[in-house]
């Protein structure tokens, strides 16, 4: 194993382990021989369809060490089905649900020695992209693809750890395009990059960019958004135009478990001010986990939630989350996956 910096104070996601597996598609199946690789650059064409027409689909999962010294992976099985019907919104080759499990399990297993302590975690990062080189099939999917695993050992996502972040609203540009929305895909989150980073450049404490075309709220770029109080959790109902979070349906159970109310339903604007008087909110994810909300920018005026720290709804349903992905609790949904360690 090569030398490298303490994941917990770099940025998120920018150390990789040394080994990942892969598999090229051959007529619409994934060939993977059950190895894994060493971690390295891929040859590809200067005319894959992925360049031009952002053929690609991605995931992003974790795996935990327990607290009997065990390592399991965080809801595996819903994060290869997302995989597969972002895959199949994009007419890739679907990878079949065995072999995209198998090839998960295997990068984790030959990166454990990489796995950082709590807090820290494994990040795990599968992604699918159209390789056939054709730059005249815009209209025509790839019919090639390589899926491949890569493996990252992280820390906090947010720079400062557990701390409330800054929102500012956003009611005319779109976080994507409707139908679209749904898909964990790098066009998705190309098209929330140029807006997050113009408020940022404007204003440096903003964090993230709620979402709310035409006043209805969505998510951030990167995670879903929640309101909370001592009897009720509140997110936005799903459909096809935002991310249906793993994480985010982790908390509504988690929730329900707890004894709050859970409502999914449309949240407006004017709700704000009401909700920063009485509840809490924070965003979801499975980099972000929970991650509060201290500040909402817009309007007439700046939106304080409480005192502007993070609430005690927001860290219950935290520790909630992170005790069953830690083994600190016990696993009712069947959340984990116990890899070899």
């Amino acid at each position: 194993m090569t030398e490298k910096p303490d994941p917990m104070t770099v940025p998120f996601g920018t150390v990789f382990c040394d080994w990942m597996a892969t598999a090229h598609s051959e007529n619409g199946v994934y060939q993977y021989g059950g190895a894994v690789e060493a971690y390295g650059d891929f040859s590809l064409s200067p005319a894959a369809h992925a360049l031009h027409y952002a053929s690609a689909v991605f995931e992003g999962l974790k795996a935990h060490w327990q607290d009997d010294g065990s390592l399991a992976i965080f809801r595996l099985d819903d994060h290869v089905a997302r995989m597969r019907q972002s895959a199949e919104q994009l007419r890739l080759p679907v990878p079949d649900t065995t072999t995209l499990r198998q090839m998960i399990v295997d990068s984790v297993e030959a990166n454990v020695g990489e796995v950082p302590p709590a807090p820290g975690s494994l990040y795990i990062r599968p992604t699918i992209i159209g390789t056939e080189p054709n730059i005249g099939a815009a209209a025509t999917p790839s019919s090639e693809a390589l899926l491949f695993i890569v493996n990252c050992p992280v820390g906090d996502y947010f720079k400062g750890g557990v701390r409330p972040l800054t929102l500012l609203i956003e009611e005319e540009i779109p976080r994507t395009t409707p139908q679209f929305g749904m898909v964990k895909s790098g066009a998705n989150y190309a098209m929330a990059l140029a807006p997050t980073l113009d408020a940022m450049a404007q204003n440096s404490a903003v964090d993230q960019i709620l979402f709310a075309t035409g006043g209805d709220i969505t998510e951030t770029g990167a995670a879903n958004f929640f309101l909370a109080d001592n009897e009720r959790v509140l997110t936005r109902q799903l459909d096809s135009s935002f991310l249906h979070g793993v994480t985010r349906s982790s908390v509504l159970a988690l929730a329900a478990d707890l004894g709050y109310e859970v409502d999914e339903r449309p949240i407006a604007l004017s709700e704000l001010k009401e909700w920063a008087g009485r509840g809490e909110a924070f965003l979801s994810g499975t980099a972000a986990v929970l991650s509060p909300v201290g500040t909402i920018l817009g309007g007439d005026s700046d939106i304080v939630f409480g005192d502007g720290q993070p609430g005690p709804n927001t860290l219950r349903l935290r520790e909630s989350l992170v005790a069953i992905q830690n083994g600190r609790s016990d696993d009712l949904h069947g959340w984990r996956t116990t890899v070899n360690s």
